[in-house]
């Protein structure tokens, strides 16, 4: 009901009814109950809106105590409405719509509470937190999500009650924590974790950079340098592994600062390498999926490339995109220029990085070479009984000169019998047409090169 009162589509739908879970079942073809709280989900395969396939539908209901502080003990089922919104843990969630009579029922102001942008628990806020302490959790994810604040008696139960969260499963804190970050705001949202004090219960690591001054080249301490990063990659709206390694990424330099009297200035050394271990093991603890936490440790492992424009060397950018994998080097490229934000640089993409860019796909072309045909070497002699020798490879190249004018000429049958036919030519005539090749070649790399510098306006 929150997000029709905010004028938004529902991801999904809840509806709640005085009716028994049996009688619900009994309205409908398709039914999932396996719920001891009295939810049933409805399922409708055939309605296009893909928010209305399932659509859980639970009986008016009281509570009793939270033992576990997740689940009621029991539930009983009520005849009133008011009786079931009393239990939701915010205002803003404990509005409801009486379809039948064209009436919103709305006992806790949640209405007001949604235009006033506040965040505020139903009734006694230290209550709702015994019950579910997650709600903790959700209440600053909301906030973030909704740019909302939280009011000023919610806060203090949350400062009151943060320790419930060490009882609270990884999993449950994890999907809330990923939710913020991938909000438009995450960097609020991470600042108010730690203005509550939950920070220091999920991700203690992060508070390290808290005061700590960086060298020359930084305008602000670490833990704003992350968070400033970290928002550059959400105003980017970039995927969740880039967000996180962007967060993380400096994460190492509390406990890798050493003052150089010779550079008079503060430096990080190993950084990038110890940071990676300190966001392996933040990520295990929050229980994320192994093949993400292997990938972001790694884009925070290799944010620290060397990217002077004068050194560069091809086989560095080539080392770089084998530590990173082909599929992944875009992803570093975009922590690098969020660090840079995060800094308080201008441009995220200055010549130099830009540079690199270009040096990234030059080195990502496909190869142009014999290595792309569809023969060999092997299977020349084989088939044309030609010993090894020179000859093989001016047949070689003679036929990658055929495929470059023509690339649907690429394929084993064809290759095969202009195989048979060229091994009848001299080495003269070989010669001639494979070195023909290997000019179109570098023609063709050269042409691939000046269009790849054009588009990153390097030269």
């Amino acid at each position: 009901m929150r997000d029709l009162v905010m004028e938004r589509k529902p991801k999904d739908w809840d509806i709640t009814t005085n009716a028994t879970p049996l009688e619900i079942i009994n309205l409908f073809s398709k039914t999932f109950y396996n719920n001891k709280y009295g939810t049933v989900t409805v399922v409708d395969e055939e309605v296009k809106d893909e928010t209305l396939k399932t659509i859980e539908i639970t009986p008016f209901r009281l509570e009793s105590r939270y033992t576990d502080g997740r689940h009621p003990d029991t539930v009983t089922f009520t005849e009133h409405i008011e009786d079931d919104l009393k239990r939701r843990d915010f205002t803003i969630n404990a509005i409801a719509y009486n379809i039948s009579q064209g009436q919103i029922i709305d006992p806790f102001q949640g209405q007001s509470d949604i235009k006033a942008k506040i965040i505020r628990a139903v009734g006694d806020p230290s209550n709702r937190f015994e019950e579910d302490a997650l709600r903790m959790m959700r209440a600053v994810r909301l906030a973030t999500e909704l740019d909302f604040t939280i009011d000023t008696a919610t806060k203090t139960a949350i400062n009151d009650n943060k320790s419930f969260l060490r009882n609270v499963s990884r999993e449950r804190i994890r999907d809330e924590f990923s939710k913020m970050i991938l909000s438009d705001t995450p960097k609020s949202g991470v600042e108010l974790l730690e203005e509550l004090s939950i920070l220091e219960i999920i991700v203690p690591e992060l508070r390290e950079g808290m005061g700590i001054e960086q060298n020359q080249a930084h305008s602000f301490d670490v833990w704003q340098h992350n968070l400033k990063t970290l928002q550059h990659a959400a105003n980017k709206k970039w995927e969740f592994h880039v967000r996180l390694a962007a967060l993380f990424h400096d994460v190492a330099k509390p406990k890798t600062r050493l003052w150089r009297d010779e550079k008079n200035d503060w430096t990080f050394y190993g950084h990038d390498v110890v940071g990676a271990k300190m966001t392996k093991n933040a990520l295990v603890r929050l229980k994320y999926p192994q093949d993400l936490v292997e990938l972001v440790s790694k884009l925070v492992r290799y944010h620290l490339f060397f990217s002077d424009v004068d050194k560069i060397t091809m086989s560095a950018v080539r080392r770089l995109i084998k530590n990173m994998g082909r599929e992944h080097i875009w992803d570093l490229m975009k922590v690098r220029a969020c660090d840079r934000i995060g800094t308080g640089r201008p441009k995220e993409a200055p010549y130099r990085l830009r540079k690199y860019e270009s040096m990234i796909e030059e080195a990502l072309m496909d190869p142009i070479s014999v290595g792309m045909l569809k023969i060999d070497g092997n299977t020349i002699m084989r088939i044309t009984n030609i010993k090894p020798g020179p000859k093989i490879g001016y047949i070689l190249h003679a036929l990658l000169e055929e495929v470059l004018d023509s690339p649907t000429a690429n394929t084993k049958d064809y290759l095969e019998n202009r195989a048979i036919e060229m091994s009848k030519l001299s080495e003269k005539e070989l010669t001639q047409i494979g070195q023909a090749g290997k000019g179109k070649k570098d023609q063709i790399i050269g042409e691939k090169v000046e269009t790849i510098r054009k588009k990153h306006w390097v030269k």
